[in-house]
């Protein structure tokens, strides 16, 4: 974890935190997408891949704002 707010610390006096949120942001929204579409428009039985790209994808969704006050607040 510590490293990960070293990544955002550095990303923040760099002046970069915006690029590096909404690149993450998107990324989030690909996955969610990719997601959805495996889960609706695939005939698979395995519902894990899916189930998976849905997680990650609200992870990514919610995880640049949570890194970017972690670092502010350290």
């Amino acid at each position: 974890m510590e490293e990960a707010l070293e990544v955002v610390d550095v990303l923040a006096d760099s002046g970069l935190e915006g690029v590096f949120t909404w690149l993450l942001r998107l990324l989030g929204v690909v996955a969610v997408l990719a997601g959805l579409g495996l889960w609706l428009f695939t005939d698979a039985g395995i519902l894990v891949l899916p189930a998976l790209l849905l997680v990650v994808g609200v992870i990514l969704l919610v995880a640049p704002s949570v890194l970017l006050a972690l670092a502010e607040l350290a």
